[in-house]
């Protein structure tokens, strides 16, 4: 059996599990079935603490709901964070491992701020041939790859149909990429929606995603940090950096981790 607590972090939702002494072992088979939402406990991913192997507190494991592993989630982050430090009794910020580098965590009350990895691979403009139409299209990893399309219409936008087709476009091959398409509300605030890879529908919320389309909007109009991102699941999160000479540093994502519930469930 297998003990695990429902996470949710601005409605990006997730099953969190304690393997800090190694003894859980699932395959992809069984954390897509863990997270299937008609016969499972229903996520859009799961994480996993585990011992740290360099010099941070944890390391973080992070599967999206098909089962495959990623390098990074940016709202799973924050509930990994507030996840560790309720079982470890760790005080003050902590800092684990993942795939994308290392990450630090701050305790706002009840809100968590993460230090994300240095993004990278940023691209501007490409016209890509998407649907039949001819979409500019700009670029950037934040701990995984995003494809942002700005909108005039953000609700009436097909997030699945486009999305989808942005994230098997060739130009993104071989890995494909995350869909994000933002429409501006005011001079620091962009409202987004996201089509997740691995999850491959459009979900609540992406931090990463949040993240990706800040710094975008950051390069298109100027806006000063923190900007503002409203995502559809109701939140508005605090994207924060700093434009440096060859870049962005100390990238923040500031919002909520929430503890759902805790449960058992066969693996």
């Amino acid at each position: 059996m297998l003990h695990f607590t429902k996470m949710n972090g601005a409605g990006n939702d997730f099953v969190m599990v304690d393997n800090r002494d190694g003894q859980t072992t699932l395959t992809g088979t069984q954390i897509a079935r863990l997270c299937d939402r008609h016969r499972g406990v229903g996520a859009d991913g799961l994480l996993a603490v585990e011992p740290a192997q360099g010099g941070a507190h944890f390391r973080m494991r992070y599967y999206n709901a098909d089962g495959g592993e990623a390098e990074m989630c940016g709202n799973g982050a924050r509930c990994f964070a507030r996840f560790a430090q309720k079982i470890s009794g760790q005080a003050g910020d902590l800092s684990f491992e993942t795939m994308a580098g290392v990450i630090s965590a701050k305790f706002l009350g009840d809100l968590v701020q993460i230090q994300m990895s240095t993004p990278h691979s940023l691209r501007l403009d490409d016209r890509l041939h998407v649907g039949g139409e001819v979409l500019h299209v700009h670029s950037v990893n934040t701990g995984v790859p995003h494809a942002v399309v700005f909108v005039d219409d953000l609700a009436g936008t097909d997030v699945r149909h486009v999305g989808r087709a942005l994230r098997y476009h060739e130009h993104f091959a071989p890995k494909g990429t995350n869909a994000n398409f933002v429409q501006q509300r005011t001079a620091d605030t962009i409202a987004i929606r996201t089509y997740e890879r691995g999850v491959e529908d459009e979900t609540l919320a992406c931090g990463t995603g949040m993240v990706a389309c800040a710094l975008i909007f950051h390069e298109r109009t100027g806006a000063p940090a923190p900007v503002q991102v409203q995502v559809r699941g109701g939140e508005t999160l605090r994207i924060g950096f700093e434009k440096a000479a060859d870049g962005y540093a100390n990238v923040t994502l500031t919002g909520p981790a929430d503890f759902v519930f805790d449960g058992v469930t066969a693996a």
